[in-house]
Parts: C-alpha cells; sequence; structure tokens
C-alpha cells in the first residue's frame, strides 16, 4: 500500500500510527495539496490528503474511511470493536476529535490569509470549537487510563493527535494545564513508539 501526505497533515499522523499500530507496511509518498505541482487531485478528486492507495490501486480518502478499512486488514491489535454500543462510542469520539482537528486547521488556514482579508470573528468562532471540545474531552475522560477504560483503541488514537496537532499548531491554547487529565493521556500515548516517531513538523 501506498499512503501520500505530508507531515503536517493531523489527519495523516493519524493513519500512520494506525499502520504502525497494526504493524502494516506502506511507502510513505511525501505530497502536499498546496504545493502547485502536487499530485494529489490527480489521485483524490478533492485534493485532500491522506490518500491511501491500495495494491490494485484503488485510492481510499478521508482518514476515517482509511483507518476503519486499516484495522480490518489484519486482526491484530483491533482498535475498532465489533459493531454495537461501544464502537458506536469509539466513532464518537473519533468524531468529536476530528471536528477539533478541522476547527483548528480552519483557523490556522483563516490566519494566514493577507490580514486584511482575514475575519476575526471566525477564527474566534473555530477557537470556540476547540475550547468546547477540549472541555468535553476532558469531561468524557475523567479519571479513566484509556478514552474506552483499559484499553487503548481508535479513540485514544484520534485524541492523541489532535492534541499533539494543538501543541504543534497552537502552543498558547495550553490545554495540559487547564486539562491535567488529557495532559496525562497525551503522555502516555507519547510512549508509544507510533506517536513518538510521527511527531509533526514543518
Amino acid at each position: 500500500m501506498k499512503l501520500i501526505g505530508s507531515h503536517t497533515s493531523p489527519y495523516v499522523r493519524k493513519v500512520r500510527i494506525v499502520l504502525a499500530e497494526k504493524k502494516i507496511d506502506y511507502e510513505f509518498v511525501i505530497d502536499s495539496p498546496w504545493t502547485e505541482d502536487s499530485k494529489v487531485p490527480d489521485i483524490n478528486p478533492l485534493g485532500k490528503v491522506p490518500v491511501l492507495v491500495l495494491d490494485d490501486h484503488t485510492p481510499l480518502f478521508d482518514s476515517r474511511v482509511i483507518v476503519e478499512y486499516i484495522d480490518n486488514v489484519t486482526p491484530n491489535n483491533k482498535l475498532f470493536p465489533a459493531p454495537n454500543r461501544e464502537r458506536t462510542e469509539v466513532k464518537r469520539w473519533e468524531a468529536l476529535a476530528d471536528g477539533v482537528l478541522d476547527a483548528a486547521v480552519s483557523a490556522l488556514l483563516e490566519g494566514k490569509r493577507p490580514k486584511k482579508e482575514q475575519s476575526s470573528g471566525w477564527i474566534e468562532r473555530q477557537h470556540g470549537k476547540v475550547t468546547r471540545g477540549l472541555a468535553f474531552m476532558a469531561h468524557e475522560l475523567g479519571d479513566k487510563s484509556f478514552c474506552m477504560g483499559t484499553h487503548i483503541s481508535m479513540a485514544d488514537i484520534a485524541v492523541g493527535t489532535a492534541l499533539g496537532y494543538l501543541s504543534f499548531r497552537f502552543p498558547t491554547i495550553n490545554w495540559q494545564e487547564n486539562h491535567p487529565n488529557l495532559s496525562k493521556l497525551y503522555d502516555k500515548l507519547m510512549l508509544r513508539p507510533p506517536f513518538a516517531d510521527t511527531v509533526p513538523h514543518d
């Protein structure tokens, strides 16, 4: 398989972590849809990463679709439970974490526009989503070791990816001090090579 993406994309990092957790070999092709010579739009009509190209050349896109596919490729280290209430909970955590990422990325991109074209109201709205999302995560996690209790799942990978991106792009948010239980979870995840080896960088 071939994964197309960049080192800065949190969605790509999420897929890379899952591939590592599942111990699946793949080729990592660095490409950003923001560069003029990007090949991403030729593979994904939406022009977004990550894209996972299967052995039969079928492209899969949207990180949530990709990670669920990967989890079903091999039976080891299952990250999604069988279809039941627990699986819905895992996917709810992933949707929450991805929503925080969507808001953070949107705020970042808006902030890169020329100053006179930026919407401070839009940026403030996105930051509000991030703040509420973090508070909800912290409340739902409580004093549990992992999002689902005692074992790592796709919920933790999604949350860990979102927290890592906030540290990378928005260090002033200081979620570690505001939500010590999330900080404890992230520190625990960073002890795992899949997280430590995929820290985002420019």
